[in-house]
């Protein structure tokens, strides 16, 4: 059976003299090599969901890949896909770097200039080892097997826009159709989530942001496991220790939920920094909330143009949910994605804040009527973004023998496709 290899190489000088040498291996088959590490991550992801015989064994990851750096890149391809083998190619065959690379999930190194002894012989060997992960995770273990899981950012145009209101609400709705669902709170200084469900709590992500290597055991006794079931890494207490969570250590703390959660909802605030901005690359959708009104569809503006000049996500690759939304106000949804250049939802959210007083204040936000306006807004949102099961999901029960949701939570789910089934 030949040995699919994946190259992925920014430079084009690189790239030839890469392919010719994989061309030649005996039983090799290359592929089309990708340039850099978002079409990498999608290539893959795109053939995981075909099945996991259709990712190629060995993927070959050039030191100078970008945006991405090779080693983060490396990292989260071994997350992800674990059936597939990582061969990174350098300039620097150091034994440090040997070891990083090793550290980071790679599963061999090959030093430039290339050699066709040497890189046969990696190859070789990694896909020896990739397909014997094959067998074991045909065999039916409870190895990780799958693409990951549906990671979804919510960044705030501006401060008070309701972003937070509603990624808690995203996160219940997945949590309540049956979907294992983590709630990450990444606006580091002002994060506000553990207020909004009126909670105490000891650990944070800044103790996850040191460790390299987060194991299942690790990421477990860092998440605060809430009433809902929804699992919550929070914000620290004290905001000054959020400097210590880098775009690095956002990388790696992502990847471990992805690869533990169905549904990751990370609310990103309405301030970037460097981990915010790496939890907006690696999202599958890109939330950013605002209001109906001049001042915040600026800010809505002015950061989907910061996040295309730092290139952290294109306007067309944003998608815009309209906030406190009503019929008579001036600036309607199509005129904010004119403004944008972005996608729209096409569920807005209604302008009715007595709905969400008490439980603001309260602390209750998620013991939000399920006949409230806001929360069948919201709900229908996470419905849209294909973030909730099926209805019947919703009534079956936890291991313990409870119910997932309340019934009330039920009937949010039932109502939003009632509406949707009327359109």
């Amino acid at each position: 059976m030949p040995t699919r290899i994946l190259p992925a190489v920014g430079d084009a000088d690189a790239v030839r003299s890469l392919t010719t040498l994989l061309s030649q291996l005996p039983d090799a088959e290359p592929v089309a090599p990708v340039t850099d590490s978002t079409q990498l991550v999608d290539t893959l992801a795109r053939l995981a969901a075909e099945s996991i015989d259709e990712l190629p064994e060995v993927v070959v990851v050039h030191e100078r890949i970008g945006p991405v750096p090779a080693l983060e890149l490396i990292r989260e391809v071994a997350l992800r896909f674990p059936a597939v083998g990582v061969i990174l190619v350098t300039s620097d065959a150091s034994p440090g770097l040997f070891q990083a690379a090793m550290d980071y999930g790679a599963r061999g190194l090959v030093a430039l200039p290339l050699s066709y002894e040497e890189l046969a012989s990696r190859v070789n060997a990694v896909a020896q080892w990739s397909m014997g992960v094959r067998r074991h995770l045909g065999a039916g273990g409870d190895v990780f097997s799958g693409v990951g899981g549906t990671v979804v950012t919510v960044s705030g145009a501006k401060g008070g826009v309701g972003a937070t209101l509603a990624a808690i609400q995203l996160a219940l709705a997945a949590q309540t159709s049956g979907r294992d669902t983590a709630l990450l709170d990444m606006d580091l200084q002002t994060g506000d989530i553990a207020s909004y469900l009126d909670i105490q709590f000891r650990r944070s992500v800044v103790d996850l942001a040191a460790i390299n290597d987060i194991t299942p055991r690790v990421l477990a006794d860092a998440v605060f496991r809430h009433d809902t079931g929804v699992a919550l890494l929070l914000a620290p207490g004290d905001g000054e220790r959020g400097e210590e969570v880098t775009d690095r250590a956002a990388r790696h703390i992502v990847s471990a939920l992805r690869s533990r959660y169905e549904v990751v909802v990370i609310d990103c605030g309405s301030q970037l920094s460097g981990a915010s901005a790496a939890a907006v690359e690696m999202a599958d959708t890109a939330l950013l909330v605002t209001t109906p009104d001049v001042v915040a569809v600026r800010g809505a503006k002015r950061t989907v143009r910061m996040w295309d000049r730092l290139q952290i996500r294109k306007a067309e690759e944003t998608m815009i949910v309209v906030n406190r939304h009503t019929r008579s106000a001036e600036i309607q949804p199509a005129l904010i994605q004119r403004i944008t250049g972005t996608a729209i939802a096409a569920t807005a959210v209604p302008a009715n804040f007595k709905e969400l007083q008490g439980p603001v204040d309260a602390g209750r936000v998620h013991e939000l009527d399920p006949k409230s306006t806001i929360k069948q807004a919201l709900w229908a949102l996470a419905g849209e973004l294909g973030l909730v099961k099926g209805t019947e999901a919703a009534v079956q029960p936890r291991r313990n023998g409870r119910a997932r949701g309340s019934g009330g939570d039920r009937a949010a789910l039932t109502f939003r496709r009632r509406k949707e089934i009327g359109r």
